[in-house]
């Protein structure tokens, strides 16, 4: 019951959020609000961390898993993407804007910084004055309610997702490798089981969710590793997009996982051009929404 009232909290408002349409001017706040409370929920997540007893004899823990499942899911997704795109090439011409796509460092740190604010506040400050366990629920239907107003008012409507068959292949393809990197994972790593390990690599880049759903579903310590997974993913995709666009534009496109329709974005059309951006856009939709639910299904078991 738990784990249904959870997907039906992050479900409702991403609908909701799709289908309200607000002004240009008014998205431009929409996106910068989205921005800010990305940089709450990171701090919130720190919070919470640092409630965790004897957290300091965790921290090689978390970064031993967090390697692992990041090297389990994205190998996966590599090999089999890449053999998609060697197997079946997509038709369009790839040529690029003729710029380098810029490798933002300074994101990923503030991002990282947030965390470690939250951990450090919640070290200090006394049990009164810390926010309720409530704030991490409100503040991601909240995000998830904004990520819906963007895409709705971004002109993506769900005809332009569905006909675009490339993007839904690539889509498929990534959830499919990504679960049985999940598998491979959970067959590694000790005391694992196999939902759980499914359920850890459905965040598909989307850290500042599978943050939250995945403390709530096994504790701080597995939310962490979520968080530094996925954190991971971002990275490595803004670096090694430019790389992968022209011989494996799938690929290049689906290692963003959910942000490629945001953080990911500008580089895939940077190295890509206008002919992949609605590969883009089809495949981030559809990963956006699918992402929320394979946790919460996961995790349920």
């Amino acid at each position: 019951m738990d784990s249904l009232i959870t997907l039906i909290s992050i479900l409702t408002p991403l609908f909701i959020g799709f289908f309200i349409r607000v002004p240009k001017q008014t998205l431009l706040w929409v996106d910068k609000g989205l921005n800010g409370l990305v940089y709450v929920i990171l701090t919130l997540i720190g919070i919470s961390l640092s409630q965790v007893d004897n957290i300091g004899h965790e921290i090689g823990f978390i970064a031993g898993a967090a390697a692992l499942l990041f090297v389990c899911v994205i190998g996966m997704n590599l090999l089999v993407l890449m053999v998609f795109d060697r197997k079946w090439p997509w038709q369009n011409d790839l040529r690029g804007s003729g710029s380098k796509a810029r490798i933002s460092i300074r994101g990923r740190v503030q991002q990282i910084s947030c965390v470690l604010l939250g951990f450090v506040l919640g070290r200090a400050l006394k049990e009164s004055w810390l926010p309720p366990e409530s704030a991490n629920t409100y503040a991601l239907m909240l995000l998830v309610l904004l990520v819906g107003v963007q895409l709705g008012s971004s002109g993506i409507t769900l005809r332009k997702v569905l006909i675009n068959r490339r993007g839904v292949e690539t889509f498929v393809l990534i959830t499919v490798s990504g679960l049985i990197g999940g598998a491979l994972f959970a067959l590694l790593m000790p005391g694992v089981k196999l939902t759980q390990g499914l359920a850890l690599a459905s965040g598909f880049g989307w850290y500042s969710l599978s943050g939250i759903v995945m403390t709530g579903a096994y504790g701080p310590i597995w939310g962490s590793v979520a968080l530094v997974n996925d954190l991971a993913r971002e990275f490595f995709a803004l670096m090694f997009i430019p790389l992968l666009m022209r011989r494996h534009p799938s690929a290049a496109v689906g290692v963003g996982g959910a942000t490629s329709l945001d953080f990911t974005l500008p580089v895939i059309q940077n190295s890509g051009g206008l002919a992949v951006v609605p590969l883009a856009i089809s495949y981030g939709f559809v990963i956006n929404v699918a992402a929320p639910f394979l946790m919460v299904f996961f995790s349920s078991f």
